[in-house]
């Protein structure tokens, strides 16, 4: 088939826009996945025409792994890489390096009905643990505690257990759900749930933050720590990052990042 100089000149062009296309893969956490992220990538590719984005907000542990075997530029994180899999990836010859790009806290949220408003760090422990088991021992109406928690693989599911269990293992009857998102769902539609999600998704309906020893997670309280559930979230890269991966991480910190990083729910590194 001839090809006339229009319809030449429009496959050049085409081609040149897909070979200008980059295409960023970032796979890890929910807590910054189900909405941060998204939402970074859609300001940054305001900015940078012909960017795309492949983003798999399954969980911590897949971002990380996904650093270790090469399937990710980018592994976003709520909780520090652990030193197996630090070790895992030196012996393929990668450099597991952190950057923080953002403060969270895990907030304790009951049903919007339950009459509790106020725990304490003790009794957040014996709720997850299973030692009490009703809500009339915690100052509620009574009733079976249902107990929703995250999965094995998400980041906030170890930093909790670490945060506000003493690193003790969660009641035998706990419900895990694949994301935040999903324990807000649960929670708000059942009076007797008890669950925790970071402060982006606090908004949900049903649900209500209980304050923990009198204090409950925001901006200040993560930012001078008197809110005891706090963690830094982080995106993980094999060593610097370089091309399009180093252009979303400085997007990422910088102050257009970072102003959205607080419209979302977090608390912004600076």
């Amino acid at each position: 088939m001839k090809l006339t100089p229009l319809i030449l000149t429009v496959a050049v062009a085409f081609g040149l826009a897909e070979a200008k296309a980059e295409r960023l893969v970032i796979k890890g956490s929910d807590t910054l996945g189900a909405k941060l992220v998204p939402q970074l990538a859609e300001h940054f590719k305001a900015e940078h025409p012909g960017t795309t984005f492949d983003i798999a907000a399954e969980g911590s542990t897949t971002g990380i792994a996904a650093i270790i075997d090469g399937t990710a530029e980018i592994g976003m994180s709520s909780r520090r890489a652990k030193s197996s899999e630090v070790g895992a990836a030196n012996a393929k010859g990668k450099n597991m390096k952190p950057t923080i790009v953002a403060y969270d806290g895990i907030a304790v949220i009951v049903n919007s009905a339950n009459p509790v408003k106020a725990l304490t760090k003790k009794q957040v422990e014996q709720i997850f643990t299973g030692d009490v088991t009703d809500w009339s021992a915690v100052g509620g109406s009574g009733g079976k505690i249902s107990i929703y928690t995250r999965n094995t693989s998400s980041g906030t599911y170890s930093d909790f257990k670490e945060l506000a269990m003493k690193k003790r293992d969660y009641a035998g009857g706990s419900q895990k759900m694949a994301g935040n998102e999903q324990i807000a769902a649960e929670v708000g539609k059942n009076p007797n749930g008890v669950g925790y999600v970071g402060m982006a998704y606090t908004k949900a309906g049903g649900i209500k933050v209980v304050s923990v020893d009198g204090v409950v997670p925001s901006v200040k309280s993560v930012q001078d720590h008197s809110y005891s559930y706090w963690r830094p979230t982080f995106y993980y890269t094999n060593g610097e990052p370089s091309g399009l991966a180093k252009q979303f991480l400085d997007y990422t910190i910088g102050s257009a990042g970072q102003k959205i990083v607080g419209q979302v729910g977090f608390v912004p590194i600076k």
